[in-house]
């Protein structure tokens, strides 16, 4: 029933469904606290007697009475004899209405190479429902409450065991840690160092995005690291005054060089210098095509190096699970950290997790999706030779994305925005720089984990034409 309000009080529309099972005094109560919290009810302004509205609605006089009575207890309305009753003078700012959404949805592109999202399409999701079903048939009941602080046992213990077989590490169960997803992780580990005294950690330019952000949260100072075609340069970062730096080792974001042996010593020996730590990002050391995967830094330095790991690339994102391998002398300061700013990942996921590693299928999705981004890989080089064979891709033994090198002098940007007018979406090198350290030779960094490959050939014959001339855009 739709009604505008009569009389003098402000005019207003109200609606109330008697066609569903929610109790009208509910409605009511609903209609009026939205009204006040959008300004469609301003402060001060009176509202209609309570036999007023209820003639006017069709409703009992009591079911507005008890409206206007909640309302008046929540802060929403004032009463006053001789005035009758009134929107309170500060409801708005009790109940602030949002009149914009929070989330804005990304622009839709036939081509995107957005760095970092694996093959959604992918995901083992038959697999992840039976090792759920497995894990809730076999869950103890004492599952269903808060996790142990360091996350479930059984899911830590088989964690260290594969960070063992798989990257070759020192990782034990006791020193692991269960949180939700990457980030998450990350955060943990920069407060815990923040409390044991690092106020600057390195970061990788070009490198990751948004760590300088996640770092001053916590009140440390970030400064750039150049990268090479060996790495991170440990001199520059010596010279830093750090005393942690997050590293991308075995496949470096976005450039794609591996670490070279004589740095890792290096930075073994520079964390020991200065009482340091090194955070090894693992976000795709299981995906490499051309060669031996490259071993963890944690299992070369258990005691400096903090490596962090996740299912956003292997499984799926929305799977939210990560982890941290620590060293002995920060893993209670971790697990104190944790404790205080999360309950963990969900229980049930944790033991699903744990089952899906055990049976073997977690590596044989593995496998399959090794095979699949090789074929996309490989199909980005064809594109690229055929289309663009005067440009270099770089980055390729390792990962799901790579670097196309632009000519000396082209201008990125112009580039990027060129092909997004064609429906073509990638990100410039440019984006993972920190003020301009590291800045080199111009270029695209090309994500191909979740583009099949008609559609990367499609987008690279795209790119080749704005690449030629960007005003095609």
């Amino acid at each position: 029933m739709t009604v505008q309000w009569k009389g003098d009080g402000p005019g207003l529309l109200l609606q109330l469904d008697r066609g569903t099972p929610r109790q009208l005094g509910h409605q009511l109560q609903e209609k009026l606290r939205t009204a006040i919290r959008t300004g469609a009810l301003r402060p001060g302004e009176r509202l209609p007697s309570s036999r007023g509205l209820a003639d006017q609605l069709g409703i009992s006089r009591g079911l507005v009475v008890d409206t206007y009575a909640q309302l008046y207890a929540e802060g929403y309305l004032v009463s006053e004899v001789g005035s009758g009753t009134r929107v309170a003078e500060r409801a708005e700012a009790t109940a602030p209405a949002r009149t914009t959404p929070v989330d804005h949805p990304s622009p839709r592109f036939d081509v995107d190479f957005e760095y970092g999202i694996p093959d959604l399409a992918s995901a083992p999701v038959r697999d992840w429902v039976w090792a759920l079903g497995d894990a809730a048939r076999l869950a103890p009941a004492t599952l269903m409450g808060d996790e142990p602080d360091r996350g479930d046992p059984r899911l830590r213990e088989v964690l260290a065991a594969y960070h063992r077989r798989v990257r070759a590490g020192a990782s034990v169960a006791e020193r692991t840690i269960v949180t939700t997803g990457f980030r998450h992780a990350l955060t943990l580990v920069l407060a815990t160092l923040a409390q044991h005294g690092v106020d600057c950690v390195g970061l990788e330019s070009p490198g990751p995005r948004d760590h300088d952000r996640i770092a001053e949260r916590f009140g440390l100072r970030s400064v750039p690291v150049p990268v090479d075609e060996e790495g991170v340069e440990v001199a520059a970062l010596s010279a830093s005054g750090a005393r942690a730096v997050v590293l991308t080792p075995a496949h470096q974001c976005p450039t794609g060089v591996a670490l070279s042996p004589g740095r890792r010593q290096e930075l073994v020996a520079w964390a020991e210098q200065v009482d340091g730590f090194v955070i090894e990002d693992e976000y795709d050391s299981e995906f490499r095509y051309d060669r031996q995967p490259v071993g963890s830094l944690q299992g070369l330095a258990p005691e400096r190096v903090i490596a962090l790991g996740s299912v956003s690339k292997t499984l799926a994102p929305g799977i939210r699970i990560g982890w941290i391998f620590a060293p002995p002398t920060i893993v209670d300061g971790l697990v104190e950290t944790k404790a205080l700013t999360s309950r963990g990942a969900p229980a049930l996921d944790q033991l699903a997790l744990a089952r899906l590693m055990e049976s073997g299928r977690y590596d044989r999705h593995l496998r399959r999706m090794r095979t699949t981004y090789q074929v996309r890989r490989d199909a980005l080089i064809d594109a690229v030779n055929e289309h663009l064979p005067a440009l270099r891709l770089t980055g390729l033994a390792a990962g799901c994305h790579a670097v196309l090198r632009l000519p000396s002098g082209a201008d990125e940007a112009a580039v990027v925005a060129a092909a997004a007018q064609r429906s073509v979406a990638v990100r410039g090198l440019g984006d993972y720089r920190m003020d301009d350290v590291g800045a080199a030779e111009p270029g695209l960094v090309m994500g191909f984990g979740n583009v099949n490959e008609s559609a990367i050939r499609r987008g690279v014959r795209v790119l080749a034409d704005v690449i030629s001339d960007p005003r095609q855009g």
